[in-house]
């Protein structure tokens, strides 16, 4: 008599079969979940450059020229990527609105809303 050694054709299938189902429920909320993330680094970090240009703006009297002014100035390490659109160069700088020049705020350049419904922009 010989022991059969190894899995059968059918065994393979059904095992294949059950990981298909499990990956097919389980990547629709690990890819909504990385949106969440983008999401939530993006508002740490509009966060933590208004907080620099708020200081900035305490110590000088005057908003910095550009946003490599407060990484020269060590109020920032460096300009972070916007996590949407995987660029420091796509950030939206906004003037003061008193008509001086300088970056009085900063927000996102990626197209697109929340998923609260808000567009990025408007963060």
């Amino acid at each position: 008599m010989r022991s059969a050694r190894g899995f059968t054709l059918i065994e393979l299938l059904v095992v294949m079969a059950i990981i298909g189902g499990l990956l097919a429920i389980a990547a629709p909320r690990y890819l909504h979940r990385v949106d969440l993330a983008k999401e939530t680094v993006l508002k740490s970090d509009l966060a933590t450059m208004r907080d620099a240009l708020d200081k900035f703006f305490a110590d000088t009297g005057r908003y910095p020229d550009s946003l490599d002014e407060l990484v020269a100035q060590r109020y920032l390490r460096a300009v972070p990527d916007d996590p949407l659109t995987g660029s420091a160069e796509s950030w939206v700088i906004v003037a003061p609105p008193t008509g001086a020049r300088g970056v009085y705020d900063v927000k996102s350049g990626a197209q697109g809303v929340t998923s609260e419904g808000r567009p990025y922009a408007a963060l």
